[in-house]
């Protein structure tokens, strides 16, 4: 019975569309949706054609994480056949609701998703990330640069935006494993304390400090951003890749903080995910189901709009929004390249199951920002402190001084 609706429904899909994909069953039948198949999905039992009848991309996910069926081909191809799928699903069009649990965040919710995510282990991710181990979008100013210079490119960029200057004190809330306060010290001659939530980024940000030589200029902590103490404490706040785990309904609450840290006429860079979707629905196609499944169980991405709101609202002001969703596309590329360079090293290091759930996350990422599905932002905010001509801001009147040689 399963096997004839599979075989009507793939059959509706084809005449509908050419699918470049061949679909082995499991008695060796195989059923081609295009005349020049460049992947192959291979089901290893008859229950996972469930998978496949009116598929998502949460449902096809799953089913080669879980190790229901193989696949064969460029994990390009592969990505673009699977939503080439999803876009013929009936209910795959919409976008998704986030699912109840998401909404909770609290500290102990939020650290177990940041340990979930971030501590398989540092030499996995050392395999793929460039060495400084930058895990946010780089900045491709002209375009061909590789990942080590977009890296270190995006973090001047975040530098000059801040208009970092020697003894400023800056925080990094989410600092990972210490690239951005390692050089704002060393470059721009910043005061930095960084704060984390993963176990691994601590002790390696640390051990990467010492050997720096920088242990006078930087602090990195095993803190939640709602336990910073004081008020008016420093000169510049950067958080890169943050925001997007902070939830929905804590976004005035995280802004608030930051307002409360940061001193009058100082200024924060917000870099983070953002949703396509005005109403701050999660990424359509089942995309967005398989990342809270399997990659950030705390995932929630506002819409630029209510980013910038709840930061106003707050008493920041806004100065500049940038989007980066191409370069994240091509950082994205880059990381997922690096990966499949190195399936045989890495399943030894992840196991079989989580470098699966990897593959399909980074390009399933990289084909979801090159498309629109998502994007990333980077908002420049100021504290505006009162002056005798009205309020002022730490900042130039023009952007020239970002692009001065």
């Amino acid at each position: 019975m399963l096997e004839k609706q599979l075989s009507k429904y793939l059959a509706q899909v084809r005449e509908k569309r050419s699918i470049p994909l061949r679909i082995r069953l499991w008695d060796g039948t195989t059923i081609d949706l295009g005349d020049d198949p460049v992947v192959t999905v291979t089901l290893r039992e008859m229950a996972a054609a469930r998978r496949l009848i009116n598929p998502t991309l949460d449902s096809l996910g799953t089913a080669f994480v879980e190790g229901e069926l193989d696949v064969e081909g460029n994990v390009r191809d592969i990505i673009e056949v699977a939503a080439a799928l999803a876009d013929e699903a009936d209910e795959s069009k919409g976008l998704g609701k986030l699912p109840e649990w998401l909404a909770k965040h609290t500290r102990s919710t939020d650290k177990k998703a940041i340990e979930y995510h971030y501590d398989v282990s540092n030499e996995f991710y050392s395999r793929w990330l460039d060495p400084a181990m930058v895990y946010s979008c780089a900045y491709f100013p002209r375009g061909d640069e590789s990942l080590v210079e977009a890296q270190r490119a995006k973090l001047e960029h975040v530098c000059r935006k801040l208009r970092l200057r020697p003894g400023m004190t800056l925080l990094d809330i989410g600092c990972g494993w210490g690239a951005l306060a390692i050089h704002a010290a060393k470059h721009h001659g910043a005061r930095v304390l960084g704060v984390t939530l993963s176990q691994n980024q601590y002790d390696l940000a640390r051990e990467r400090v010492r050997e720096a030589g920088l242990e006078d200029s930087v602090e990195i902590q095993l803190t939640d951003y709602r336990d910073i103490p004081g008020s008016e404490v420093y000169d510049r706040i950067s958080s890169i890749g943050m925001f997007e785990h902070v939830g929905l309904k804590n976004l005035p609450t995280y802004f608030g903080i930051v307002h409360r840290l940061l001193k009058p006429g100082g200024l924060t860079l917000q870099h983070g995910i953002t949703s396509a979707d005005p109403d701050d629905r999660s990424v359509g196609r089942g995309a967005g189901d398989f990342i809270a499944k399997y990659v950030f169980p705390d995932g929630e991405l506002p819409h630029v709009s209510r980013a910038i709101s709840d930061l106003s609202r707050v008493g920041l002001e806004l100065a500049d929004a940038e989007s980066l969703r191409r370069h994240y596309a091509r950082t994205l590329q880059f990381w997922s390249d690096a990966v499949e360079a190195q399936l045989p090293e890495l399943v030894e290091l992840a196991g079989e199951r989580r470098l699966r759930i990897w593959r399909v996350y980074l390009a399933g990422c990289a084909y979801g920002f090159a498309h629109g599905w998502v994007n990333v932002y980077q908002l420049l905010a100021a504290k505006p402190r009162q002056g005798p001509s009205g309020l002022e801001i730490d900042l130039p009147m023009s952007r020239a001084d970002l692009y001065a040689d």
